[in-house]
């Protein structure tokens, strides 16, 4: 029997704001346990929630950038569970009306585009930790990530693979940090995914039992353990079992999945309205103005970098990825003009080839953050300006950039910050200290190259009788000659038209 995988995720995206959702207590991460929790995060009697607004802004900023339905009322409620870590005995969440409502979500599937639908988006607060491994027979409790802003982000189950699963928690991720809701830190648990996994028999429309896999806070981790999960699942189908639907956690050391918990149904919780907090009322005045406030979005500036640059597809999905490698590129574009150049009529192409394959593959060799580049994009720009004016050869520039880029690196390790290498002064320092220039003086090169042809009369010949190899090798003479210097495209049309008389 063939096999139908059927998944839906639960993203946990950290909203990044300074003080908690419902208090005033920080929001840093890493802070000596129970120092940034206050009487709201640990529940002393007669304590009140105030909600935050930035918390509110930052849910109807992503609601915007999925195009889903902002609820202009919104209703805060209680989850009720027991956990250590959950002073409260319950979690403040949103449950029969949230915040966001519906939205989709584009991923790229077997090279083509598909639409992922989104349930909801719902405002919540995030419980404490539980501290296993510190203490030896016990556990302890750490309230400081108690009431931290969470929006919760659930897609339907519209994914048919691992694979479709990580690249639309991918895009998610890119987006919320895209937006500035999120700095999208999966090591420090700010992005994080429960999967929801089952399997059907192919053709059929009725859903399988879901296993939901929780706190799923790496990519590589979410398709090893849907792929455990798929395969689990349909042993025991093919075997003639049932799937019980319960709660499972990912074991990265033995790569599968274990059981955790039976899986809780929605009355389980006893939802019910949270009598400590009003209805949220939110304007349309107010949408208004968080709209006015929205970054140009991925798939708008991937329409104009097809539209106004000419790039090509793969281009503009890399110079896609996330925002700041766009707003590099187009930096650097911009640094690379010429006085009295708009950006339209610059070689943008070449700028665009130089941050996907010298400034982002240095970028992911050394493992760095999207935003952490060793040269500035006024740096990188002014050396292709250089190349452009024909001051120096892209050699040359490559050259530098790469000089640059290992200063960049030094000073950061040294510091423990991140440091641009170079500065734009400096290119044009080494350039002349150095001798790095360009030759491009016309009469120096044509007295060079008559010296060639006169020393190399059998390639001469060759070339004028119709193999263009020989000329190849003329140019590499000149150059020899100027040990690099000369400009070759100068080069080339001194040589084409000494040879063709």
């Amino acid at each position: 029997m063939k096999w139908e995988t059927v998944i839906g995720l639960e993203t946990h995206a950290q909203l990044s704001t300074r003080s908690k959702i419902f208090s005033g207590a920080a929001t840093a991460f890493g802070a000596v346990p129970n120092t940034q929790a206050c009487a709201v995060d640990i529940a002393l009697p007669g304590v009140l929630p105030v909600l935050n607004r930035k918390a509110v802004t930052k849910a109807i900023r992503f609601g915007l950038a999925v195009g889903a339905k902002i609820n202009h009322r919104s209703i805060f409620a209680r989850k009720n569970y027991f956990y250590p870590d959950l002073p409260k005995g319950y979690q403040i969440s949103q449950y029969e009306i949230p915040i966001v409502e519906g939205g989709t979500v584009t991923i790229l599937s077997d090279g083509k585009d598909k639409t992922v639908r989104l349930t909801r988006a719902h405002l919540e607060e995030d419980a404490g930790k539980s501290l296993h491994e510190d203490f030896h027979g016990a556990t302890g409790i750490d309230l400081n990530r108690a009431g931290t802003p969470l929006l919760e982000i659930v897609s339907e189950p519209d994914m048919r693979s691992a694979q479709e699963a990580v690249a639309y928690a991918k895009v998610l991720h890119a987006l919320v940090r895209w937006i500035d809701i999120c700095d999208g830190n999966m090591q420090e648990g700010s992005f994080r995914c429960d999967a929801n996994v089952s399997v059907r028999p192919h053709g059929t429309d009725k859903l399988g039992t879901r296993c939901e896999i929780k706190n799923l806070n790496s990519f590589r981790f979410l398709e090893r353990a849907i792929e455990f999960e798929v395969r689990r699942q349909i042993e025991i189908l093919a075997d003639g079992g049932t799937i019980v639907q319960e709660t499972r956690l990912y074991d990265s050391d033995r790569d599968e999945t274990r059981s955790m918990r039976t899986k809780e149904e929605a009355h389980d919780y006893r939802y019910f309205p949270d009598p400590d907090l009003l209805p949220l009322e939110i304007s349309e005045l107010w949408v208004r103005e968080i709209k006015k406030e929205m970054p140009e979005l991925p798939e708008q500036r991937r329409r104009r970098y097809a539209q106004e640059y000419g790039l090509s597809e793969y281009d503009v999905s890399v110079l896609t990825e996330n925002e700041e490698i766009g707003s590099y590129f187009e930096n650097v574009a911009m640094a690379s003009l010429k006085d009295g150049e708009s950006l339209a009529s610059t070689d943008v192409k070449t700028c665009a080839n130089w941050v996907i394959n010298d400034i982002a593959r240095k970028m992911n060799e050394e493992d760095l953050p999207p935003w952490a580049f060793r040269v500035s994009s006024n740096t990188a720009g002014h050396i292709i300006r250089r190349i452009r004016e024909g001051l120096i050869n892209a050699k040359k520039g490559k050259s530098l950039l790469s000089r640059f880029w290992e200063e960049g690196r030094q000073e950061s390790e040294r510091t423990g910050r991140y440091v641009h290498g170079g500065y734009p002064q400096k290119v044009d320092e080494l350039v002349r200290e150095e001798g790095l220039g360009q030759i491009s003086d016309s009469t120096a090169l044509e007295e060079i190259c008559d010296q060639v042809i006169a020393a190399n009369p059998d390639q001469v010949s060759d070339y004028k009788g119709g193999r263009e190899k020989a000329f190849n090798s003329l140019v590499g003479h000149v150059m020899k000659a100027t040990k690099g210097k000369a400009n070759p495209q100068q080069v080339n049309e001194i040589l084409k038209r000494k040879l063709s008389g």
